[in-house]
């Protein structure tokens, strides 16, 4: 057996092996990845001392970034959370737009609400809203609730500061600015494809059966909607800024590391985290206390997807110094497939596979790195963008966010994979086109 041919084994069974533990005996996805980082080093012949330096190094090399990115991150969102500022955002949008278009202002409401906070979270803020609105405007709930689910999903899997994104987007060496500004470009047209106008079609097919929600809050207990949006954004409008500096300034300008330095997404966010604080906290009656408990309630729930992250750095490293990620990358060329279909297919297969879409994109960034080298005139950030679209799709039976999304909504088994999860697909197929478009442009 030939090297190429014992490698590209390896990494199958190292796959499969990780789909095993998370999947059939129910290991933690941290876990199941420090046991495939350990089996690839084993499998490739590396020395044992470094297959241990190598799993320090990935782990330390990512979360060095990741853990202060979801630590500043997940400040912001809690904030956001607290003061009911995602409801006041909603609340706006629909007295503006009008209760028929619901499905729409919830579109909207997911991309940018869910921009500093994760998933569910998003989900259980607004979902009280959806349901009454639903019951006001005589609307089906799935109609409304289905483009508030899958926008969620595009932010949460596309969207930097969010941390999968954060993460593969720090591995593949992309621009955050410029990551943000493409997710958000091609994310949009996706979410209200798969949003209103696929949830208008498949509400009328589709019965839900859920209990009366909570009543939303008084309008006089929000915080104002421009400084709710203000402080939503302020990190990506940082980001963007700075990308637009390093394009346009001059190499030799005096303000260009002040700029760099503003703009890199750790001081960006710290930033934010800062004026919210006072625009969400104190601002609202709150007490330097009252802040120092809420920043301690946020640290516990992000431990653990904090660990699946380092985890997925550490295969990451083991892929790259076992010499196991370059036999793959010429494998992959001799397909002679378009790398950009390429990553979306691989982070897809694996979101099927193992159920989540973190763990989907960080092992994906780790397998098709490689083709960066490969295809020069790859934009990186285009490949980020690849991977997240690929996990988009395949949201089923395995995946903790489809349940989650189930006994909200009521729906029973069938209804919710031929409505949530055929809109997930159709995101992600719609985002794959947006991706290959634009890469015309920008490769």
């Amino acid at each position: 057996m030939d090297t190429s041919t014992m490698f590209m084994l390896v990494l199958l069974v190292a796959v499969l092996l990780i789909v095993l533990l998370t999947v059939r005996f129910k290991i933690h996805a941290f876990v199941a990845l420090i046991i495939a980082c350990i089996f690839v080093g084993i499998g490739t012949g590396m020395p044992l001392p470094q297959i241990a330096t190598s799993i320090e190094n990935g782990m330390g090399g990512t979360l060095g970034f990741i853990a202060t990115i979801m630590g500043l991150g997940t400040i912001l969102g809690k904030m956001l959370e607290v003061s009911g500022g995602a409801e006041r955002m909603a609340q706006t949008l629909l007295t503006t737009l009008g209760e028929n278009r619901a499905a729409w202002v919830m579109t909207i409401v997911g991309l940018i609400a869910g921009i500093p906070v994760f998933f569910e979270v998003g989900f259980v803020l607004l979902f009280p809203l959806v349901f009454i609105v639903a019951r006001q405007a005589k609307l089906p709930l799935l109609y409304v609730g289905i483009p508030l689910a899958v926008s969620l999903m595009i932010v949460h899997c596309m969207v930097p500061p969010h941390p999968a994104a954060a993460a593969i987007t720090a591995t593949l060496g992309a621009d955050v600015g410029k990551v943000i500004i493409y997710a958000l470009l091609i994310g949009t047209p996706a979410a209200i494809i798969a949003g209103p106008i696929w949830s208008k079609y498949i509400s009328t097919k589709c019965t839900t059966n859920i209990a009366e929600a909570k009543a939303p809050t008084p309008n006089e207990e929000l915080p104002g909607f421009g400084i709710t949006l203000f402080t939503i954004l302020l990190p990506l409008f940082i980001m963007v800024a700075k990308t637009i500096g390093v394009l346009y300034l001059a190499k030799d300008a005096a303000i260009l590391p002040v700029v760099t330095f503003i703009g890199n997404p750790i001081t960006a966010l710290l930033i934010s985290v800062f004026v919210a604080y006072y625009t969400l906290g104190l601002a609202r009656g709150l007490t330097m206390k009252n802040l120092q408990t809420l920043t301690e309630q946020c640290f516990g729930p992000i431990a653990g997807i904090m660990l699946i992250i380092g985890g997925g750095g550490a295969f990451n490293a083991i892929l790259s110094d076992s010499g196991l990620g370059k036999e793959f990358a010429k494998i992959l060329m001799s397909l002679n497939m378009n790398p950009i279909i390429l990553a979306w297919l691989v982070a897809s297969l694996m979101h099927l596979a193992i159920g989540s879409a973190t763990v989907a994109m960080i092992t994906s960034a780790g397998i098709v790195a490689p083709l960066l080298a490969v295809y020069p005139g790859l934009s990186p950030e285009i490949v980020v963008l690849a991977i997240g679209a690929g996990a988009i799709g395949w949201c089923h039976v395995n995946d903790s966010s489809f349940w989650f999304i189930k006994e909200f909504l009521g729906l029973s088994l069938p209804d919710m994979l031929k409505s949530f999860t055929v809109a997930c697909l159709i995101a992600s197929v719609v985002a794959l086109s947006g991706i290959l478009i634009l890469a015309k442009i920008v490769s």
